[in-house]
């Protein structure tokens, strides 16, 4: 069964900065694509940033510059870092895997970390 774990999740002042961490377990795969999502209490759940296993990324507009996602080794943990935070940046994240089977890519999801930033 595939797992994902998350941690580093906490509470920070704004401006501050927390480092979050995914670790996959029972796949020997390595996933197509990892990525954080985040979802604040009344809002749909959001893209924050995506790591291609070619190591390509993608980040929601309102984190550029300010968030970095890595993966070790081009393997099945990823981080993100984030500097620079904003009260705005309060949510649950969530960490993503995508395994392409077949012709469909499935998705796999963490249980979440909650990041509380206080102006």
């Amino acid at each position: 069964q595939v797992q994902l774990v998350e941690s580093g999740g906490g509470s920070v002042q704004a401006g501050g900065s927390l480092r979050l961490s995914c670790a996959a377990s029972g796949t020997n795969r390595i996933f197509n694509d990892m990525g954080w999502y985040r979802q604040a209490p009344g809002k749909q759940r959001e893209l924050v940033a995506r790591m291609g296993s070619g190591m390509n990324t993608t980040y929601d507009d309102f984190v550029k510059g300010r968030f970095t996602i890595s993966r070790a080794n081009a393997g099945n943990t990823v981080y993100l870092q984030m500097d620079s935070l904003k009260p705005e940046d309060s949510a649950v994240y969530y960490c993503n895997g995508r395994l392409l089977l077949f012709t469909s890519f499935q998705n796999f999801w963490g249980q979440g970390t909650l990041v509380t930033v206080s102006s």
